[in-house]
């Protein structure tokens, strides 16, 4: 009976009941998460205030805000500058890799060949990496480009072509059957079945441009949360480094964000599900 009355008519579209309480589950959970995260920074707050750790160990929250209030232009300026270099790394990520995996995914031989130097380029820690490229390329913004570059490539050049090899073999050979060619395959059924695993390793991806970014700061340059981190460690000015990760958490958080919202606009069947 469930299953026979398992919509409702609603302003002359057919709604799925069960998304009503489901819907409902969304917003308690956001509501238990924030009562979670508000209980969790008072208690911050009071043992930072209670003296049990020392105020320069641990600032409290207050103190985080109040100098990151007073640091406000500063931290916007090298915000800007890192989340210049995280979009330009993960950009040129996205492109090369979109373009290699497809490549190898039609190709079997330079399938076989690249596969074993795509997981050797992942052995090597990537901040080894980072001296050399400011060695390379200076102390501007290419060294950190590129080692944004590196991290978000291997994720996102994996995840494609792992989803096209897992295309609909009775899709592909109907199209094929039609007349289709190679590259109306990946039009209307490959590059359509991977953008959930593509999304979904965007996620991931955007995130550590981030942390990509700050890392390759750190040994070098003018501008950056990275930079401003070092700075702020070498004056003991600790509450303004707590600021600082705070924001690289935010800044990660909001281009997690912008990536579901994305997923969203290209994917908008998925919404109803």
């Amino acid at each position: 009976m469930r299953r026979l009355c398992g919509y409702l008519r609603i302003g002359g579209f057919f709604m799925e009941a069960d998304t009503l309480p489901r819907r409902k589950g969304r917003f308690g959970a956001a509501a238990r998460n924030m009562i979670l995260g508000a209980v969790l920074i008072l208690l911050w707050q009071g043992v930072s205030a209670s003296g049990m750790v020392p105020p320069f160990m641990l600032p409290g929250p207050v103190q985080i805000v109040l100098a990151a209030a007073k640091d406000l232009p500063l931290l916007w300026m090298h915000l800007l500058q890192t989340l210049k270099e995280a979009a330009a790394g993960l950009g040129f990520a996205l492109v090369v890799s979109f373009i290699l995996a497809v490549l190898m995914d039609a190709n079997r031989f330079l399938k076989e060949t690249a596969a074993p130097l795509l997981t050797l380029t992942q052995t090597m820690p990537v901040i080894a990496l980072a001296p050399l490229l400011v060695l390379w390329m200076g102390y501007g913004s290419a060294p950190k480009i590129a080692l944004v570059f590196l991290t978000c490539f291997f994720p996102l050049t994996v995840g494609l072509l792992g989803a096209f090899a897992q295309a609909g073999e009775d899709e592909l050979r109907l199209l094929k059957s039609m007349g289709a060619n190679r590259l109306e395959l990946y039009r209307y059924i490959k590059v359509p079945q991977s953008l959930p695993v593509f999304f979904s390793t965007l996620r991931i991806s955007a995130s550590y441009s981030i942390i990509g970014a700050v890392i390759a700061e750190w040994l070098g340059g003018d501008a950056g949360l990275g930079v401003y981190m070092i700075r702020v460690r070498k004056s003991y000015s600790f509450d303004r480094m707590f600021a600082a990760v705070i924001l690289v958490s935010l800044l990660s958080l909001v281009l997690i964000k912008a990536v579901e919202l994305i997923e969203k606009a290209v994917m908008p069947w998925k919404n109803v599900q």
